[in-house]
């Protein structure tokens, strides 16, 4: 999927890691971050049977091992065909999970349909820790409850479930709890999705850049104690602090060797990730609004590999600001998708990062000696 290249830095340019489809933009719930901003009624435009099939069958031609893919939404429970699509995916062999809504389709009876048709992995949100905080973001009363069930069912049916926590100013003062929720829960994995102030999060704020990295040196904290892995999304800087944690404490090069945060070195927004929209549009995340063409008439790993927009997004030394001159820029690289939300520009700055790279702090105290 990805190779290593002269440093140990990693290179993902010929088969994207993981790969999100968004199924369809309709949905029950009215999340107050939503980034596809979904309605209850499906799109007229959405992928086809058909065209759905194909795009899998594409996936799989990609080359082994493939990515995993990701049915996302929306929620990918209100295809009538969602069915078919998973079970044709995995005929192919393909590494599937599921990212529904904690809506009143999603009962322990789904969850349990699930890996018998063929998903590996379950992906569930919990912007909260309790009922009123995390109704209070989905806009629908009872989602708290029923996510929690699904976690619970998942677990018990042997799916690999992970959570999902929005990260912004105003669920920030809630995450250790969320933390205890998620290890009560048997999660596997419980990945943090740091706002990009698209679609509906716009009213939402974003964090300061101070404010996260103090909340990226708590998370690795509590990364050497967890029983399941922490991840971040959107903010690939918590590898750099990762790695500066682990060197600051002489952990050595077998521990930094072993890491779980080290396999996901140098993943970012059209580097080993790939969103297919539900129109077809290929984009180089779910958050990241910029098109490099439809799988309608590209193939989509074609679109990865050779597109102009994929091609520079891999190719870090060439971003603008701190993260083009960043020494960690090959394995964190800024996120993309909020360079673009603050400038237009997906290859600027990343302003979450309070990092100052080493050239710029070794020129300023030369001019200051």
């Amino acid at each position: 999927m990805g190779h290593s290249a002269a440093g140990g830095s990693y290179v993902f340019d010929r088969t994207p890691l993981r790969v999100y489809w968004e199924l369809t933009r309709a949905c029950d719930l009215a999340c107050r971050h939503c980034r596809a901003e979904a309605n209850p009624c499906r799109d007229l435009r959405e992928l086809s049977l058909s065209e759905g099939r194909r795009l899998l069958e594409a996936l799989q031609e990609s080359g082994s091992p493939g990515p995993r893919l990701v049915l996302t939404g929306g929620d990918p429970l209100k295809r009538p065909d969602f069915w078919e699509l998973l079970e044709h995916g995995a005929a192919l062999g393909l590494d599937l999970a599921v990212a529904p809504s904690g809506t009143r389709a999603l009962t322990p009876e789904v969850v349990r349909r699930l890996p018998r048709a063929g998903a590996h992995a379950l992906s569930l949100s919990l912007d909260g820790s309790d009922p009123a905080r995390h109704d209070g973001f989905r806009g629908v009363p009872g989602c708290f409850a029923r996510t929690v069930a699904a976690a619970r069912a998942a677990v018990d049916a042997g799916l690999v479930v992970q959570v999902n926590s929005l990260v912004s100013a105003e669920t920030l003062g809630d995450l250790p709890r969320i933390f205890g929720l998620v290890g009560r829960l048997g999660a596997a994995r419980w990945s943090l999705f740091f706002l990009i102030q698209v679609g509906r999060g716009r009213v939402l704020r974003q964090l300061t850049s101070a404010a996260c990295e103090r909340l990226l040196a708590w998370l690795w904290r509590q990364s050497r104690r967890s029983p399941f892995v922490i991840t971040t999304t959107e903010a690939p800087h918590y590898r750099r602090v990762a790695l500066q944690r682990m060197r600051a404490g002489a952990a050595g090069r077998e521990e930094i060797r072993r890491a779980p945060i080290r396999r996901g070195f140098g993943i970012r927004d059209g580097n080993g990730i790939l969103f297919v929209s539900h129109t077809g549009d290929i984009h180089p995340s779910g958050f990241l609004p910029l098109a490099a063409g439809n799988v309608r008439v590209t193939h989509p790993v074609e679109l990865y590999r050779e597109a102009p927009l994929f091609r520079r997004l891999r190719e870090p030394g060439r971003f603008g600001g701190r993260c083009g001159r960043c020494e960690f820029r090959e394995v964190c690289g800024g996120s993309r998708a909020r360079a673009y939300a603050a400038s237009g520009d997906p290859f600027g700055e990343d302003p979450l990062c309070a990092y100052e790279p080493e050239r710029r702090r070794a020129a300023v105290a030369g001019v200051a000696g």
